[in-house]
């Protein structure tokens, strides 16, 4: 995936953008390098910080809300400088800058776009979405769409993931090929 810089500058692959955070970045705000991802409109940035340290006697509710208190101080502690930073980046990047953070089996995403996705859906599925909203799992047929998405995700991942990596082949052949 390339990244289109500013209009004087050539694209940026994605591993440049992903080296660009892990040295833009201080170093004491997460334990490595941060998961960089990207599409055409957004680059999250999410960074594992370091685990709570409890006793082995601590319960998962308490575990989860030392996590939870973690990422928020980050969150909070961090704020001024994060936007400095995506500022920067989005100046050299092109795209609007997401941020997250991971404590142990918590991931929370905070400052991230939604992008609105026009979809032209006949009444079957139309009606898939109305039962959602009617039973209460999502408040719109915009979000009940969100969530099935989230789902397929979620269930379908290894089949995605080839999908990605099916077309990361592509996208190499066509490169590799002659220009037109």
């Amino acid at each position: 995936m390339k990244f289109q810089k500013h209009p004087d500058t050539p694209p940026l692959e994605a591993s440049e953008a992903a080296a660009w955070f892990a040295g833009r970045l201080p170093t004491d705000w997460f334990t490595g390098a941060p998961e960089v991802t990207a599409d055409s409109e957004e680059i999250l940035v999410v960074g594992t910080l370091a685990d709570v340290d409890l006793p082995e006697t601590a319960t998962d509710a308490e575990r989860a809300t030392a996590r939870a208190a973690r990422i928020g101080g980050f969150r909070q502690d961090t704020r001024d400088r994060r936007v400095r930073i995506a500022l920067e980046a989005e100046h050299r990047l092109g795209r609007k800058v997401s941020w997250g953070a991971v404590c142990g089996d918590r991931r929370e995403l905070f400052t991230t776009l939604s992008v609105p996705f026009m979809t032209r859906l006949r009444q079957p599925e139309r009606a898939v979405l109305d039962t959602l909203v009617e039973a209460g799992v999502a408040r719109s047929r915009s979000e009940a769409l969100a969530w099935c998405v989230r789902l397929v995700g979620r269930n379908q991942a290894e089949w995605i993931e080839s999908l990605r990596t099916a077309l990361g082949a592509v996208g190499k052949a066509r490169a590799e090929g002659p220009e037109a």
